[in-house]
């Protein structure tokens, strides 16, 4: 559902779009700059819907994590940042409890993306830099799926417009 005719389409979650990506880069006569990975994002707390989110900053913390149900080896640091910097936070999961929502809100995380972290994990391997370019479809509550598909089609655009906007394409 997430494709635009400007973009290479790399897959859902976290698992595809490392692999895909890698095999497009690898592919590659020279290695791009910079990749710019655009998608939409839920919202922890009450930010702005159909608002555009930038960020090189993507994280992996799970909701067992949250409710100390687990624990990592993964060193996980997230930095001490100032409120203008998006801290996004993906896994093969959607959130859509309004509780936990708060819970990642207070870590210090503004937006869930299923993609970005494996796609950054990608880029930084590779030795390019990253950057996510998402529109908030949704809060991530109970009623996230729904939302997603509502606002979906108006996201799209919005990013669009955006990326014209900044002479990305």
């Amino acid at each position: 559902m997430e494709s635009f005719e400007f973009a290479k389409a790399v897959g859902i979650g976290m698992v595809e779009p490392a692999i895909n990506l890698t095999k497009i880069l690898l592919n590659l006569k020279q290695l791009p700059k910079k990749i710019i990975f655009i998608g939409s994002c839920g919202i922890y707390g009450n930010e702005n819907l159909l608002k555009i989110y930038q960020s090189s900053l993507a994280f992996n913390y799970e909701i067992s994590g949250i409710m100390g149900l687990s624990y990592t080896p993964i060193k996980i640091n997230l930095p001490n940042v100032s409120q203008k910097t998006i801290l996004i936070n993906s896994s093969n999961f959607i959130t859509n409890s309004a509780e936990i929502s708060k819970k990642f809100k207070n870590l210090g995380f503004t937006a869930e993306n299923m993609e970005a972290y494996s796609i950054k994990c990608v880029a930084l391997k590779f030795g390019i830099e990253f950057e996510s370019i998402l529109c908030a479809t949704n809060y991530c509550d109970e009623n996230a799926h729904e939302n997603f598909i509502q606002n979906y089609p108006k996201a799209k655009e919005n990013i669009t417009k955006y990326l014209k906007s900044k002479g990305i394409i």
